[in-house]
């Protein structure tokens, strides 16, 4: 099973394997911390072309203690491990060059040996010549030929390192792209509050155990991004990149390195996703944290779609206890999504999800809205319609005054796309107020059917004119303009809570 052109990197825990990572890939995307345990799933990266550009692999550490993590976490993170060695052209044994040869290390050597694959010692933290040759001395009879010692904190020695790595899995092949070549390549991220089931959806839709899954809150903790294909009705291959984050907390409740940096790494993978599924529990419904979770990346300008997930126990426990008020389980089952919107009512018309990770009912219809929103987003607006929508939207239901005045919109324009961005030529910008913009752009929405699609208004206004003076023409407010993303992330108006609202009903729980 192995991938042409990879190389893995395994070793001990905080040999700095993970550090090196991020250095042989010009970017910080491992979490680097001095403490073992860290890095638990499989993290790939594409190396860049002018540095080879092979897919780079970083593992956790082997050999990890109880006292480092749980045990079935340690079983998890030793099978991403194994996933690792199997699927590569080249092994990067990482090594201490200030600890020495250990008794791990020598394990470690027995089970590179088990799988046959070309390997190189990099002896790490060389940052001195007297390291570097008590290291040359320490691991060269190992049986791995001549070792490399490096610096990964400083850059020492990366250049001999790359040279080594290219000489065993050769230089990138120039492929000519077919005519038909594939479509771009789509980025989603799963995102959600802890032990939502977000690590399960992406196995489902992987049908692999890629991802680490436990019941233990926090088991994520870097975001991983993983390259697949999914086979279209039509015989076409639409190409994803999966972003499984950790589970993001309110920042209050972020206590430590690892989780800080993990919260960090969740909000790039937001920043570099097209299309964004917000994972919710069915038991708990939507939460504070999830309506700051969906105003992120509306903020970002992200496509976003709602999750519910875990909904195979939440029909089960209606089954078995019935809540008053619905007939069945179809009835519930819309309540539940009218209750969502209700919570979320600044989203872009997302659509909303039932799913069940455990027995992957719904998971394809993840990738299918991810497509679907994907394409929506890039296609143009034509300015005619826009403008006609917009009118008849302010006629039916006029803004309020302001003062003496009220806002007026005279043209709009599609300046940018993903997210949209119109300008509005308005008389007054200071004039629309949040409520009445999040009217137009729902509006618009509906009409243009943009679900999951958030709008941006670029307000340009006339600025105020001076007592007895010529009136300007031409001039911009924009600087002074509000501009309106719908769904920006302001103080909920409701509590986290079980989402039905017209009616107090009890929450679904075990009969």
């Amino acid at each position: 099973m192995t991938i042409s052109r990879s190389v893995a990197l395994v070793g001990r825990p905080n040999v700095g394997k993970s550090r090196l990572f991020n250095r042989l890939t010009g970017r910080r995307i491992a979490i680097v911390l001095d403490q073992p345990g860290v890095t638990r799933d499989l993290i790939t990266a594409q190396v860049p072309a002018n540095n080879g550009g092979y897919l780079l692999m970083d593992t956790g550490g082997i050999g990890l203690t109880p006292g480092d993590s749980s045990a079935a976490i340690i079983a998890a993170t030793e099978e991403q491990v194994d996933f690792a060695l199997a699927a590569a052209g080249l092994v990067l044994f990482i090594v201490d060059a200030r600890a020495g040869r250990t008794a791990g290390d020598e394990r470690i050597a027995e089970r590179l040996r088990a799988f046959r694959k070309p390997a190189i010692i990099v002896a790490n933290k060389a940052d001195n010549p007297a390291l570097e040759t008590e290291a040359q001395a320490e691991f060269g009879g190992m049986g791995f030929g001549e070792i490399v010692t490096v610096s990964a904190e400083h850059g020492h020695n990366m250049d001999e390192l790359q040279e080594r790595i290219m000489q065993v899995i050769g230089s990138e092949p120039k492929v000519e792209a077919p005519a038909d070549a594939a479509e771009e390549r789509i980025k989603f991220a799963l995102i959600g509050r802890p032990n939502v089931g977000k690590s399960s959806l992406g196995n489902a839709l992987l049908s692999d155990k890629r991802l680490i899954v436990n019941e233990t809150p926090g088991t994520t903790r870097d975001s991983i991004a993983i390259d697949f294909d999914y086979m279209l009705p039509d015989g076409k291959k639409q190409p994803f990149t999966l972003h499984d984050t950790a589970g993001l907390r309110p920042k209050p409740a972020v206590k430590t390195p690892v989780e800080f940096f993990s919260q960090n790494r969740s909000r790039e993978a937001i920043a570099d996703s097209d299309v964004v599924f917000l994972v919710i529990d069915s038991l708990e419904g939507v939460t504070k944290q999830d309506k700051v979770l969906a105003g992120h990346v509306l903020a970002e300008g992200r496509g976003l779609v709602i999750v519910v997930n875990k909904w195979d126990i939440a029909q089960k426990r209606f089954e078995k206890k019935p809540i008053e008020g619905y007939a069945n389980v179809a009835e519930f089952k819309r309540a539940f999504q009218k209750a969502v919107e209700r919570q979320l009512f600044f989203m872009p018309n997302s659509p909303i999800l039932f799913t069940s990770a455990h027995e992957g009912t719904g998971v394809t219809d993840i990738l299918k809205e991810a497509r679907t929103v994907f394409t929506t987003m890039r296609k143009p607006l034509p300015t005619g319609p826009v403008n006609r929508m917009l009118q008849s939207f302010i006629e039916a239901n006029p803004p309020k005054f302001v003062g003496a005045r009220r806002f007026k919109c005279y043209y709009a324009v599609q300046v940018a796309r993903q997210p949209f961005v119109l300008r509005l030529y308005c008389n007054h910008a200071e004039k629309l107020d949040d409520s009445y913009a999040r009217h137009l752009a729902t509006g618009l929405q509906t009409a243009f059917k943009l679900n999951g699609c958030p709008i941006r208004f670029d307000l340009v206004g006339k600025p105020p004119r001076e007592k007895g003076s010529a009136r300007p023409m031409g001039k911009s407010a924009r600087d002074n303009a509000p501009k309106y993303v719908r769904g920006r992330a302001a103080t909920p108006h409701t509590k986290g809570k079980h989402p039905f609202a017209k009616k107090p009903l009890p929450r679904i729980s075990e009969g």
